[in-house]
């Protein structure tokens, strides 16, 4: 419980620097919204089996192509996904959360695969392969959803907004409301909550598709597990959102991360992302970087070992037990 509230208040953090950079100028905001509808819609449809790059989904959203050889629902999905996330947007300001507004996400996201079910519960038994849970019978959606939206809104503002937005996915996921696309609608509808809440959005990778499910599973009796691995996503998305923000701004507010933001400039892309990864979580193994940073194991131990070299970062303690520490500029004077 503890390490859940460290996690919280590094994002909390984290929200904090980034707020430093607002007001954002116009142009910029709708660049960083288009930025992440790709990105959004890309990792949410891989984790689903759709084939699109992230490349190519930008070109079948923006453009409005099709990829010769690519699955002709695998560019509904993009589509649909896309005109879905457009739609968060233009709730987030909403005074509640209501369950019209669930049923347009699905609505939008399902039009094109199949309008007759799209923005309708299902009225059909579905198993969900892997798991030994069963999903809500049809004849109690309805009520469960009215539940679900009746909990969101009691308590929007009494939870922290990593765990109202991680439990909202949770529950909406175990009831399984709709006969296919749940697993898109619940990170739109998280999203939408940490968007409602002051947060940016968070997204989980392809690569992580095993971890997802496992915490996902794991949350019938442990639901920490699930918010866990959520915060991780939030506080990792903060940093790759920052990140673009430092790159940008030369003149960025002081108080924006001193420490990392002092060496950024003499770091490569992957040393940057391995520094903050480190300065987040010291205690992380080099398989835990790895998996955070989506990079390979042998790139985190050469990335490691050259910030070593280079002083920015030093191991206090063992390798079994001990931790990183970040050289702060006092440190290297």
């Amino acid at each position: 419980m503890n390490e859940m509230k460290d996690k919280f208040k590094k994002a909390d953090e984290n929200n904090r620097l980034l707020s430093a950079y607002r007001p954002l100028p116009p142009e910029t905001l709708k660049s960083l919204r288009e930025y992440y509808r790709v990105g959004l819609t890309y990792t949410s449809n891989a984790l689903e089996g759709n084939s699109l790059t992230e490349s190519e989904t930008k070109v079948v959203i923006e453009d409005g192509l099709t990829i010769e050889g690519k699955p002709l629902r695998d560019h509904y999905e993009a589509v649909g996904h896309a005109k879905a996330y457009d739609y968060i947007y233009q709730i987030t300001e909403k005074e509640s959360l209501e369950e019209e507004d669930i049923l347009a996400l699905h609505r939008l996201f399902y039009q094109q695969i199949d309008a007759e079910k799209a923005g309708k519960y299902r009225d059909v038994k579905v198993y969900i392969s892997g798991s030994r849970y069963a999903v809500s019978a049809v004849s109690k959606i309805p009520a469960e959803m009215q539940k679900l939206v009746k909990w969101y809104n009691d308590n929007e503002k009494k939870l922290h907004p990593i765990e109202l937005a991680a439990t909202l996915h949770q529950r909406f996921v175990f009831i399984h409301p709709f006969v296919d696309g749940n697993g898109r609608v619940a990170r739109l509808l998280m999203n939408l909550a940490l968007l409602r809440n002051g947060f940016t959005i968070a997204i989980i990778p392809a690569v992580l598709r095993h971890e997802y499910i496992y915490s996902l599973e794991a949350a019938h009796t442990r639901p920490e597990v699930f918010v866990d691995f959520i915060a991780d996503r939030v506080i990792a998305t903060q940093l790759d959102l920052l990140r673009l923000m430092r790159e940008d701004d030369d003149t960025v507010n002081d108080t924006v991360n001193d420490t990392v933001k002092a060496v950024a400039p003499q770091l490569s892309k992957t040393e940057q992302t391995v520094l903050n990864a480190i300065s987040t979580y010291p205690n992380y193994s080099y398989e835990k970087l790895a998996t955070y940073c989506q990079l390979s194991r042998p790139t985190i131990a050469r990335t490691i070992k050259a910030l070593q070299s280079r002083e920015f970062i030093r191991r206090i303690g063992s390798d079994k037990t001990g931790h990183w520490e970040v050289i702060g500029k006092e440190d290297q004077a």
